[in-house]
């Protein structure tokens, strides 16, 4: 939980929220809007996830929607992004790439001309070059994202930042590189759906038994989108120093974890084909750095997070089909 005196500071502000519409966004939107602040959304969606909130339809590849988008902003939260399967990102791989370029450098070039007091960067675990535990280093890294495309487009983010810093001596910019994101809002579309939603959708709709690739052994940080939004919120409010923070679930879990706890309140068949890859053996990211800096606690079990999950799902299965896909 975010301290009441952090909320409080909110109030009557003017935010922008990019990606407002996604599983970490719409989190933020509702936590700011519960805190009194003017709120609003930009977003090539069509979905409205909050009343409360100004909803805008908006292209961030266009600079000077930028430009004015964030003019008299207080404070920006920049976590518009793309989602996609590993099966896309190696296909598609301009699909990832160019839009993230273009928004990212928009949206934070428009946020140092117009003086915005306070902005968070949202990155990506995908940034990091390949490891089994994930920590924040002060040194500029030079080996390659593991996420090829789509890592280097978000960590050119985060030299656009460090480059702001360097020149001009700013620190009201926050990065923070969040893991495996998952809850409400999440991307259901089966063709490139991320792990959690794959298992979802596949199990409303039938299979028999579920097909699970591999021996279930992998390791996987999967964190609860609100838990994940109130990290991005501690990170605009205390800032992160011009450098990089993970925002994980403070733990790992097996694959064969995620299948039996889904299985805990869905009855399904499954097995792992072990013929399939697992995958890396583990990946998992150290958050010591966000409780001590930023105060961030994730609270919500795998279990509690995986039913609510599961619950928006199913009353809001066709809600992708309003999303932007850059895949198509």
């Amino acid at each position: 939980m975010i301290k009441e005196s952090i909320l409080r500071s909110f109030k009557n502000k003017n935010v922008l929220v990019t990606g407002g519409t996604g599983l970490i966004g719409r989190q933020v939107v509702g936590i700011l809007c519960d805190a009194g602040a003017n709120v609003r959304i930009v977003s090539l969606d069509r979905v409205n996830v909050d009343n409360r909130a100004a909803h805008v339809n908006g292209d961030l590849a266009d600079f000077n929607l930028c430009k004015k988008f964030t003019q008299d902003m207080d404070f920006v939260f920049h976590i518009a992004g793309i989602k996609g399967s590993i099966d896309v990102t190696v296909k598609k791989p301009a699909s990832f790439f160019v839009p993230l370029l273009m928004m990212n450098t928009n949206v934070l070039e428009a946020c140092r001309v117009n003086n915005v007091q306070k902005v968070v960067y949202t990155s990506s675990i995908g940034a990091y070059g390949s490891a089994e535990v994930f920590k924040e280093s002060e040194i500029l890294e030079t080996e390659p994202p593991m996420d090829m495309f789509p890592g280097w487009a978000k960590r050119m983010a985060e030299m656009q930042v460090q480059a702001y810093r360097i020149q001009y001596g700013l620190e009201n910019f926050a990065v923070v590189r969040p893991c495996n994101v998952y809850g409400p809002g999440d991307n259901f579309d089966p063709q490139n759906a991320m792990v959690i939603p794959s298992l979802m959708y596949r199990i409303y709709h039938g299979e028999d038994p579920l097909v699970v690739w591999g021996d279930g052994s992998a390791i996987r940080d999967f964190a609860y989108s609100r838990d994940v939004a109130e990290g991005v919120i501690l990170a605009l409010h205390h800032g992160t120093q011009g450098r990089y923070v993970n925002l994980g679930s403070g733990k790992g879990y097996t694959i064969r974890e995620l299948v039996e706890t889904l299985n805990k309140f869905i009855p399904f068949n499954y097995r792992f084909d072990d013929t399939k890859s697992s995958g890396f053996p583990k990946r998992v990211m150290d958050i010591s750095l966000a409780r001590e800096m930023l105060g961030y606690d994730p609270t919500t079990t795998l279990l509690e997070g995986l039913k609510q999950t599961w619950e928006w799902f199913l009353k809001n299965q066709e809600e992708h089909l309003s999303k932007k896909n850059y895949f198509k």
